[in-house]
Formats: C-alpha cells, sequence, structure tokens
C-alpha cells in the first residue's frame, strides 16, 4: 500500500462515518444541539466536508467544490464563501440548518470524490514541500494532510456521539 492508497483509505472511512451518521436523520436531529452552545451533526458534517474541501483542494490546485459545484449557492449561509467554520460563534452555528441530509452528504461525496486525485496530486507535488510559513515550524503538505484527517475524524466522532444524545432525547 502505497501513501496515496493509505491516505484514500482514511478519507474513505470518513466518507464512511458521514453517510452512517447522517442515515435516516430528519431535521431535528440533525440540527439537535445537546446544549446551546454545543454543535449540531449538521454543522460537524458541513464543517469537516468544508475543512476537507478547502484544504485537499488547496494542497491539489483546484478550486473547491463548494464553489466549483454550487455547494455555497445551495446552503445559502451568511458566512463568506471561503469560511469553513473555524472560530463560529453559537449563533454561526444555528445557521447551519438543514432540512434532511440530502444537501450535507450529497456535498461530502462531492468532495469525497475529488479526494483520490487531490491526494495523487499532492502526493507528486511533495509531501515535504513547505505550504505554509506562518508557524513554527512550517507547514509541509505531508504534515497538513495528517492534520486535515485528524481534525475530520475527530468531527465525525462527534457527530456520532451527538446523535446518540438526539436519539435519547426524541431527535
Amino acid at each position: 500500500m502505497d501513501i496515496v492508497e493509505l491516505f484514500t483509505d482514511g478519507f474513505g472511512r470518513v466518507r464512511d462515518g458521514v453517510l452512517g451518521v447522517t442515515d435516516g436523520l430528519g431535521a431535528d436531529a440533525l440540527n439537535f444541539r445537546p446544549d446551546p452552545a454545543a454543535n449540531s451533526i449538521a454543522w460537524l458534517v458541513w464543517h469537516l466536508t468544508r475543512v476537507q474541501d478547502d484544504h485537499l483542494a488547496d494542497l491539489a490546485g483546484r478550486e473547491q467544490a463548494w464553489t466549483a459545484e454550487g455547494f455555497s449557492e445551495r446552503f445559502a449561509l451568511p458566512f463568506p464563501d471561503r469560511d469553513i467554520g473555524y472560530g463560529h460563534s453559537s449563533q454561526d452555528v444555528a445557521a447551519v440548518a438543514v432540512d434532511g441530509p440530502g444537501l450535507l452528504t450529497d456535498y461530502h461525496l462531492a468532495v469525497a470524490a475529488h479526494t483520490p486525485d487531490d491526494l495523487t496530486t499532492a502526493v507528486a507535488a511533495g509531501l515535504d514541500r513547505v505550504i505554509d510559513e506562518s508557524w513554527d515550524p512550517p507547514v509541509t503538505a505531508g504534515v497538513r494532510l495528517v492534520s486535515v484527517l485528524n481534525d475530520v475524524t475527530q468531527h465525525i466522532g462527534q457527530a456520532g456521539y451527538v446523535r446518540g444524545l438526539a436519539e435519547r432525547h426524541g431527535g
């Protein structure tokens, strides 16, 4: 197994997690927040998909599915197109509300479809290449890939936890 296959497998598990955590849920469960300051499944899935789309598109030198495939317009959120959810307030989290899983899963599947090619491009360009000098030490493409996979994996786990709470509370 080479590095592209390894990362493709990891991101494929996230895709499967997104499909599993959203399967069969309606608006109440998707938008359920266990606390007014907590994240909903809708926000978590939107955010993890935005992170994956933003960061992998950047590594591959392509336009994000968010804008290129019209998801920004379809979601119609009150955020700039470049917003990925980092630093969102409770009110921002509440703005990411859906009426079913379709739009969330459509967006995630679009991003997941680009992921193998993005990974191939990123690896071919070199995992040791510095892509962000604002950190100490500077961030390489390889470190960014590990960081993104770690972040999206944590968020899909959080979404699964919120699903359990939503189901317990009748969401």
